[in-house]
């Protein structure tokens, strides 16, 4: 059984970076077919894509996001993070990490990031 957990600050200043990593337990993040995902939830609306790094290394990320966010791994930790910039207070929220194969078929529990001065 895959497991994921969410691990980073939260509580973050604006215009700081983000940093949050994804640890990975009962398998390869290079496991064929697989994405592995960020996705946020900001106080009282919907789960927003961030981004995802595709098993072979490619990385795909939200338009919207784009210029601000990196997803990084390192495979011999099995982990994988995410690294947002320029942090505002629209930024606050749940943080999840996600595994995706032909659905998100494994969450993390989730960790919130407060952007506050």
């Amino acid at each position: 059984q895959v497991l994921l957990q969410e691990s980073g600050p939260g509580v973050v200043k604006p215009s700081q970076t983000l940093s949050l990593t994804c640890a990975v337990s009962g398998g390869s993040i290079t496991t064929a077919s697989y994405s592995w995902t960020w996705i946020s939830q900001p106080p009282g609306k919907g789960l927003e894509w961030i981004g995802s790094r595709r098993y072979s290394g490619s990385t795909f990320y939200s338009p919207s996001l784009q210029s601000r966010t990196s997803i990084s791994r390192d495979t011999s930790k099995k982990q994988f993070t995410l690294q947002l910039i320029l942090l505002t207070p629209e930024d606050t929220g749940v943080y999840y990490c996600a595994r995706y194969g032909s659905g998100l078929d494994t969450w993390g529990q989730g960790t919130l990031v407060t952007v506050s001065s």
